[in-house]
């Protein structure tokens, strides 16, 4: 008889700090699959800020950390395409040099799977979830162009009851958030932002869905700033049918820039 898979949930920092909703509706999604998943500890940044910055040290260190956590699991479960390209893409770079955990950082890479990818790809999952809107997905530049994400989360999303998911003219296009970005260009990420927004609100979508936290607190947040009547939800939320009961990220950041 097979073992049953271990699986584990990455929270990602950003979720557990800002929005610990996330983590419960990934943990909802995955048990009502039939996966009951740990959220081991110690759970930490995945290192991207160090890691963009060239501060290689301070990243390895952490990953090194991330790969002892998720050790003796079979799958690690991330609701972000961005701290999954990390631990997928740049974890076997950043550690390729260092024998003793070079092959271990290759592993977790291997066994690594963003959320929606790993949801769709369960053949008798089925999404029990209602949101009577129209809603606009933001696909991250992480999970787009580094994981090749893109038909999963439209897949889920057409099973949520009530939900028509309108297309953007531009999918591909940054929402100006890039990590560091963000705080190093403040006036052209706000413009970029904008430009993404006139996308959204030419569809005449009443929601907007993403699958990172970061984009989503960039764009919330010059929703708020602009007074836009969008509502903005965590993919894993809207999926778990957990929207009614939580504010719009919209309207619980600062909107001061």
């Amino acid at each position: 008889m097979a073992r049953p898979m271990r699986a584990a949930l990455f929270v990602t920092c950003l979720a557990e700090y800002v929005r610990p909703s996330i983590a419960d509706a990934s943990l909802k999604l995955l048990r009502d699959a039939g996966i009951e998943a740990d959220t081991p500890e110690p759970q930490i940044c995945c290192g991207q800020p160090a890691y963009n910055h060239g501060h290689r040290a301070s990243a390895k260190a952490i990953a090194r950390q991330l790969i002892d956590t998720f050790r003796e699991y079979d799958r690690v479960i991330v609701p972000s395409g961005s701290c999954a390209g990390m631990l997928i893409q740049h974890y076997p770079k950043l550690l390729a040099d260092d024998k003793r955990i070079a092959a271990p950082a290759r592993e977790l890479a291997a066994k690594t799977v963003e959320l929606t990818s790993f949801l769709a790809s369960l053949e008798s999952f089925e999404i029990d979830a209602e949101l009577n809107a129209v809603a606009a997905y933001h696909d991250s530049c992480s999970s787009f162009r580094e994981l090749g994400i893109h038909d999963a989360p439209r897949r889920l999303l057409a099973q949520v009851r009530g939900l028509k998911l309108a297309s953007l003219a531009d999918h591909e296009a940054c929402c100006g958030f890039g990590g560091s970005f963000i705080v190093e260009f403040p006036e052209l990420s706000a413009r970029i932002a904008d430009d993404k927004l006139d996308d959204v609100g030419h569809t005449g979508a009443e929601v907007l869905i993403g699958g990172d936290l970061g984009c989503l607190l960039n764009l919330g947040g010059r929703i708020g700033k602009r007074g836009l009547p969008v509502r903005v939800f965590h993919i894993a939320e809207v999926l778990a049918g957990m929207t009614e009961d939580l504010d719009s990220l919209s309207s619980v950041i600062p909107t001061d820039r």
